[in-house]
């Protein structure tokens, strides 16, 4: 995801992202089947990709959306070169273009829903109206200190 400012760990700030295309499969769930879903889903992901010719394959991510009853639509996916036809339950998609809060986290993922807090806590205290489209870019060249790009667009 390209910003137009950088952020540093553990700050936040408004950030212009372009329009991102991924590869991505859906599914609505509870915040405690996210770990087995995206495990899951990832692997339809990479099968799909390595049947396609989609060009350098970029970062992972994860879009999510707020639904009620403690659900999340969730789409976890991998930024793309070009669009393709759906493969199984993969289908083209895309990380939104806009204004956007941002927070890089860098940590361990189970530290992911602290660093959501930090960011939606922001987001309030500067009176941010938000889109409830939210997505995650996984940075993991040093797995012990993986950086997750985090992004809440706004309104």
């Amino acid at each position: 995801m390209t910003a137009k400012t950088m952020t540093r760990p553990g700050e936040c700030r408004i950030v212009t992202v372009e329009c991102r295309l991924t590869a991505a499969a859906r599914a609505q769930v509870r915040i405690n089947e996210i770990p087995e879903t995206q495990r899951s889903l990832r692997r339809k992901i990479n099968a799909a990709v390595q049947s396609l010719e989609l060009g350098p394959l970029g970062d992972t991510c994860t879009l999510w959306r707020p639904l009620t009853d403690g659900r999340l639509d969730l789409e976890p996916g991998v930024l793309v070169a070009r669009d393709f036809e759906p493969v199984g339950e993969v289908v083209p998609s895309a990380l939104p273009a806009g204004r956007a809060a941002h927070f890089l986290y860098v940590g361990p993922y189970e530290g992911l829903s602290g660093a959501w807090q930090i960011l939606f806590a922001w987001c309030a205290q500067e009176g941010l109206k938000l889109a409830g489209i939210n997505w995650e870019i996984y940075r993991s060249e040093d797995s012990a200190q993986p950086e997750t790009s985090l992004y809440a667009l706004l309104a």
